[in-house]
């Protein structure tokens, strides 16, 4: 319990605007329900939300400790009421969640409290599977990532040793993964491998496509199969066999196939013509494919894991 004694600078407020203030982990949604249970005292009595604080008066807040921290990027997923998760996949190691398009995976310079690890350790938080107040030195982490507009699977390790055997597994290349995306034109051949060494522009966030080796570049290599062509427009599905930062994407790009939608490596024109203002990609299924032990993951070798619907399919290739 944390007691306060209400001061001429807080005098006048209401008190739910008020506990916003002191207490900022503190969800609004679960603030009001608190205020309900009574769990917010005003001079020893349960009160309204909208009741205006006098200078003298004494709250009481039964509310827990973690609350009270300084808010920072390890204590964000106290702020999410209600963690918004479509699960592909759960057991008690990990969790396969389909990614939304817009969405960051971790916090960064334009979002800290609402990105796909905050409402995962948020989700497990309120299940009571994790707590960083009884574990120290773990925290439920991503295995991989998924640029903010691209849509699709992201795995999470619930525990510290799910997370080394994933990592492993993903540099070993036994998961295979495969995206779908829609492209510019069509690609000669209908299937085929695309390769080359991706350089990376810091400043830019962009990669460059090389057909040869280059200092600082990393190969790339990317299977692909047309499925369906129509208006202008291919749907293709892709196996990455390496997994650069924007490897899709720039490759395509480079093969003269832009993605749909993508203003960093397409024609803004050809986007507009077709109303799309963000990539058309999506990672859509997951293969585990171990050719060596998986530990505590061994149950996972030979299964495979997809989305329901990708909204592009639907909007662009109905009834594929």
């Amino acid at each position: 319990m944390k007691e306060y004694v209400i001061s001429k600078n807080d005098a006048g407020q209401r008190l739910d605007r008020w506990l916003a203030k002191t207490v900022p982990l503190l969800p609004g949604p679960l603030a009001q329900k608190y205020i309900r249970l009574k769990r917010v005292k005003v001079n020893g009595k349960g009160s309204k939300r909208d009741v205006r604080l006098q200078i003298g008066d004494v709250l009481q807040l039964y509310i827990n400790d973690e609350f009270f921290q300084q808010p920072s990027e390890e204590n964000a997923f106290l702020s999410v009421f209600q963690p918004r998760l479509d699960l592909v996949y759960e057991d008690e190691h990990l969790l396969l969640v389909n990614k939304r398009p817009g969405l960051v995976v971790h916090p960064d310079e334009t979002e800290r409290v609402n990105t796909l690890i905050t409402h995962i350790q948020a989700y497990l938080y309120q299940k009571k599977e994790w707590s960083p107040y009884r574990e120290h030195s773990f925290a439920p982490a991503l295995c991989n990532r998924i640029d903010r507009n691209t849509g699709g699977i992201v795995i999470a390790a619930k525990d510290a040793e799910t997370l080394r055997i994933m990592n492993q597994k993903i540099r070993d290349r036994e998961i295979s993964k495969y995206y779908l995306a829609i492209i510019h034109g069509k690609m000669n051949p209908p299937s085929g491998k695309l390769e080359g060494f991706l350089l990376k522009n810091e400043d830019k966030k962009q990669v460059k496509v090389f057909d040869h080796p280059i200092s600082g570049g990393k190969s790339a290599a990317t299977l692909y199969r047309t499925l369906q062509s129509r208006n202008g427009l291919s749907l293709v599905e892709c196996e990455l066999l390496t997994g650069r930062t924007h490897q899709i994407r720039a490759q395509f790009a480079a093969a003269g196939h832009p993605l749909l939608g993508d203003g960093k490596y397409g024609r803004e024109k050809d986007n507009k013509r077709y109303g799309r203002s963000f990539q058309a990609l999506y990672s859509y299924r997951l293969s585990f494919d171990f050719t060596t032990d998986g530990g505590i993951l061994d149950y996972l070798n030979g299964k495979s894991f997809q989305v329901s619907q990708v909204d592009f399919v639907d909007e662009y290739f109905p009834n594929t």
